[in-house]
């Protein structure tokens, strides 16, 4: 019976940070994922940030490359002209060390 108490407190030790993590999140409201942008101009990105997890602020990228930082938990971003072709939008939270905590939120835009 000992053993099976410290099982479960083991288990309940480790999977504590993993359920604070599971409720942070990313929402990219717009661009939908699988938009069609004007390459011509910029263009808006709404979002919406629930932190948790040590989650601290969320950075945004385009294709892989850091464009800004989303401090609010809810607003909006002028995203820069892009190239024609598809591009990946992505938005990591990261802690108060700008370090990525696994809370990320991807979509991919076509620019016409």
């Amino acid at each position: 019976m000992r053993n099976l108490s410290m099982l479960l407190l083991t288990l309940t030790t480790l999977t504590a940070p993993l359920a604070v993590a599971a409720e942070a999140k990313i929402d990219i409201i717009a661009p939908a994922d699988g938009a069609k942008l004007d390459a011509r101009a910029q263009s808006k990105l709404d979002y919406e940030v629930t932190l948790g997890g040590g989650g601290d602020h969320a950075h945004l990228y385009v294709d892989g490359k850091e464009t800004g930082l989303l401090r609010q938990k809810k607003g909006s971003y002028t995203l820069d002209p892009m190239t024609r072709g598809m591009h990946e939008i992505c938005a990591r939270m990261v802690n108060k060390n700008h370090t990525p905590i696994g809370v990320e939120r991807c979509i991919k835009v076509t620019a016409e």
